[in-house]
């Protein structure tokens, strides 16, 4: 099952469950009111997709039953908005966004690194983040831009000091995320022991996309791979069973030492193959059952 947020034709936002059947989303937010009306129970206000996380709606079994109602009521032709719709970022307003640095072994190797011992973990401003098609903007005063595909786990439910062992019941789903680096700052940050915060928190450099893919659709462990493609051309590839610290360990990892929360989101690293982009660039970043997340590179005007 995957979920979407997107825009209706007259502008307003929405989130919405995929079906290929349709050519697009049905209106969720529509479905989850009608069904609780015939099911008699209050739910909480839904607006958007952080909602509904936070409501720790992201269940494969409920929301089985709401598409299971809305088919057998016959409602599915009336709640779609397969007619009309432009993807945003699944998430446009996510908590926090937690990144994971040179958790590829090649990757760490390509840096001239050693493999981390521990997980190294920095943060993206929610503010960087952009929806599938949207432009990621060449600022005047930057001299290098490198893309980052990633595969990204999205947070279900509150919690701290996870054990490893329960980290796959907080897993909502998974996305693609591309993290957008200014390489030139990254680089001057890092000669000056700084954090890396201001080079991976521009605005527009967190892409993610398309949708966000439930648990049912993908099992841990995961071995899935992980592609970048500039122009077309294979920058990047690797599969998510090379990674140093695995979801689950991350997860329980970070839980140490922040509270996570629904919505949260966690992007696992990259594989080996930093090269720059330039504005008129095309960058799709592709996780095997996922999807492809593609953005083009803009000059800033």
């Amino acid at each position: 099952m995957k979920l979407v947020s997107y825009h209706r034709k007259d502008g307003e936002e929405r989130i919405g469950i995929w079906r290929e059947d349709l050519g697009g989303p049905y209106d969720l937010v529509r479905a989850i009111m009608l069904y609780s009306i015939a099911i008699d129970e209050m739910v909480p206000p839904i607006v958007d997709m952080l909602d509904l996380l936070q409501a720790e709606m992201v269940d494969v079994e409920t929301l089985r039953e709401i598409e299971e109602f809305v088919n057998h009521t016959g409602l599915i032709e009336q709640l779609s908005d397969a007619d009309y719709f432009k993807l945003i970022a699944p998430i446009p307003r996510p908590g926090a966004v937690y990144a994971l640095g040179r958790n590829y072994p090649a990757h760490a190797r390509e840096s001239g690194v050693d493999i981390p011992e521990e997980p190294i973990v920095f943060a993206k401003a929610p503010t960087a983040v952009i929806g599938p098609d949207e432009d990621v903007v060449y600022k005047k005063w930057l001299t290098r831009v490198d893309p980052e595909a990633e595969l990204a786990v999205v947070i279900g439910k509150q919690g701290s000091n996870i054990s490893e062992e329960d980290a796959p019941s907080y897993i909502a789903g998974y996305t693609c995320l591309n993290d957008v680096t200014a390489r030139d700052i990254q680089s001057k940050d890092l000669a000056n022991s700084h954090p890396w915060f201001r080079s991976k928190s521009i605005e527009t450099f967190c892409p993610m996309g398309p949708w966000i893919v439930l648990t049912d659709e993908i099992s841990l462990p995961l071995e899935l791979d992980v592609t970048l493609r500039v122009n077309g051309e294979i920058r990047q590839k690797d599969n998510t069973r090379n990674m140093t610290f695995s979801v689950p360990y991350l997860i329980s990892w970070i839980s140490r030492y922040h509270t996570l929360y629904p919505g949260d989101v966690i992007s696992t690293g990259t594989p080996e193959g930093m090269k720059p982009v330039f504005p008129g660039d095309v960058m799709e970043v592709e996780v095997e059952k996922v999807g492809v997340l593609r953005n083009r590179v803009v000059a800033e005007s």
